[in-house]
């Protein structure tokens, strides 16, 4: 990559950057490798280490960079796309060994936070059910969720035994699968990762996520509601069954 003078450009300088950069990722790189270090690429470029950050974070936004625990910056392959439809986002079959099936991880009884409570219409302060799990894909982790589901959705549950872990995450799901849904609501929106579900997904905390909300209805009220954290920088969500609509991360 040779130096390049920004001086003159109209456009934001790391905007420029980004470009050059990613024109450089294309044809010097191949995926997987580890670039230079900040003030190598600053110095290779002739801009200052807060611009060429602001480049950096960009194309991870972008999905062209990852950022890996000990490792460094590194190209990314190409995003993969990941359903989130009906039979992705359903609580399904707990033992479901599909490639990118969600994985019950465990299950307690938590506040949920004030926008999932009142979504699900509990009063402030109410324990509800709160189900973790994990999706995988070709071995890599892609998505985090939190289900949260209020007590009276899962009326059956008092009587089973529920031991804590997985298997309390999967006695739960197994009563939700009783609930007739009538429908179901989504909402998609650009985050940040917090430091548990960036621990999960092996990404760096305040790494660009895709935070997918889902709000399941039965018999005319809010039975359960999932937030999941899907890793902006690999993931092209595809809605639907039939997969018609896409959302391109970035």
């Amino acid at each position: 990559m040779g130096t390049t003078q920004l001086d003159t450009v109209p456009e934001p300088k790391y905007w420029h950057l980004k470009t050059v950069l990613s024109d450089a990722l294309d044809s010097e790189f191949a995926v997987g490798e580890v670039l230079p270090n900040e003030r190598e690429l600053a110095a290779r470029f002739g801009v200052a280490r807060a611009t060429l950050r602001q480049a950096l974070e960009q194309l991870e936004l972008e999905g062209r960079l990852q950022r890996r625990r000990g490792v460094g910056t590194t190209v990314a392959p190409p995003r993969m796309g990941v359903a989130v439809g009906d039979r992705a986002h359903s609580w399904g079959d707990a033992d479901d060994a599909d490639d990118a099936a969600w994985q019950p991880v465990d299950s307690t009884e938590t506040e949920p936070p004030a926008a999932v409570a009142r979504l699900l219409d509990v009063p402030p302060g109410t324990l509800v059910h709160t189900v973790r799990r994990s999706r995988v894909s070709h071995g890599q982790p892609i998505a985090a969720e939190l289900l949260y589901v209020p007590s009276d959705s899962v009326p059956g549950l008092t009587a089973i035994d529920t031991p804590q872990g997985a298997p309390r995450a999967r006695a739960v799901l197994r009563e939700l699968r009783r609930v007739a849904l009538e429908g179901r609501e989504q909402s998609v929106e650009l985050g940040s990762a917090r430091a548990d579900d960036a621990k999960q997904l092996d990404r760096l905390p305040g790494a660009p996520v895709l935070l997918v909300t889902t709000r399941y209805t039965a018999a005319g009220h809010t039975v359960a509601v999932a937030v999941a954290t899907y890793r902006a920088d690999t993931c092209r969500l595809t809605f639907g069954d039939g997969a018609d609509v896409e959302l391109l991360a970035g």
